[in-house]
């Protein structure tokens, strides 16, 4: 399965060795495949050197080991029909243009109302619910 991974989820793996750092680990392990893109690692890079610098050697490790994808520009019609925050929308239009089945993130304030269902052939979920749907 294609998984696409929101920027918290790549922050959160390379800031400890924790729940999500296993949860990445064993999506790769059982042959899914972990996809992300500039846009999103760069939001977790710039999140990591503000809160943690010291992991951002690790979120480097960890982006050589996932898929990536190019950004993409946003069409309007697109942007119109996807129903989150503003800010959020590079990141499921992504994963709707990479074709994957499934976007994991930790946001539930503005991906909370989505998790368990699908928009565009993406069914959003936390990563709790990754595990328990995915593995």
């Amino acid at each position: 399965m294609r998984i696409f991974l929101d920027a918290n989820v790549p922050f959160s793996a390379a800031k400890s060795d924790g729940a999500v750092r296993e949860l990445v680990t064993l999506l790769a392990k059982a042959g899914h495949e972990l996809w992300v893109d500039d846009y999103v690692l760069e939001e977790a890079r710039r999140n990591l050197a503000a809160k943690a610098p010291e992991a951002v050697t690790f979120l480097e490790r960890l982006a050589g080991r996932l898929k990536r994808m190019e950004t993409i520009r946003l069409d309007r019609e697109l942007e119109a029909s996807l129903p989150v925050h503003e800010k959020d929308r590079p990141v499921l239009a992504a994963a709707i243009h990479g074709r994957c089945q499934a976007l994991v993130t930790g946001d539930t304030m503005h991906f909370g109302a989505l998790f368990g269902k699908q928009v565009h052939g993406v069914t959003i979920h936390s990563p709790r619910s990754a595990a328990i749907a995915l593995l």
